[in-house]
């Protein structure tokens, strides 16, 4: 890792339906190979199967699974005197979004439930929104993590 200059952001454009950067970072962090229509049909395809199930506006339902899983805290390895010390910090509001949007991507991908990759990632926007499923059950490991070591918070740095 280069010390000498901090990595530029990349400049990501809109999706074009909806015209949501986030929507587009999910979209990108979908995508296989390079393939962003195969990835924008998975996650349209999954808002439209949202859209049909509810029959609320799947982008209401999108931003609040994705606000149910950013984490507040994590834990940090921390080396003080020749011993590991897991130390709980407040977690930057740009990587609570890339956790989010991982955890949920991975946790649609495992799931056993759905046919298609549709299924799998409307019945996880679904359950995160309502505050279940596997996404929102590892914030909640990472946030009891964070309150099991909130001893060694004087470590923080």
């Amino acid at each position: 890792m280069s010390r000498r200059h901090s990595a530029e952001k990349r400049e990501i454009n809109p999706d074009p339906k909806f015209g949501n950067l986030v929507v587009s970072k999910f979209m990108n962090s979908i995508m296989y190979q390079g393939k962003k229509s195969v990835a924008e049909q998975i996650v349209y395809g999954a808002f439209d199967i949202i859209k049909e199930k509810t029959g609320d506006d799947p982008l209401k339902v999108f931003k609040k699974a994705i606000d149910n899983v950013k984490p507040s805290l994590e834990v940090k390895s921390r080396r003080v005197g020749g011993s590991n010390y897991q130390v709980p910090v407040e977690v930057n509001p740009n990587r609570r979004l890339s956790l989010s949007i991982r955890w949920l991507v991975g946790y649609a991908r495992a799931r056993g439930d759905g046919k298609t990759m549709y299924e799998k990632l409307a019945n996880e926007f679904l359950d995160a929104s309502n505050l279940r499923g596997g996404a929102v059950k590892k914030r909640e490991d990472t946030h009891r993590m964070a309150e099991a070591n909130k001893a060694f918070a004087h470590y923080r740095w």
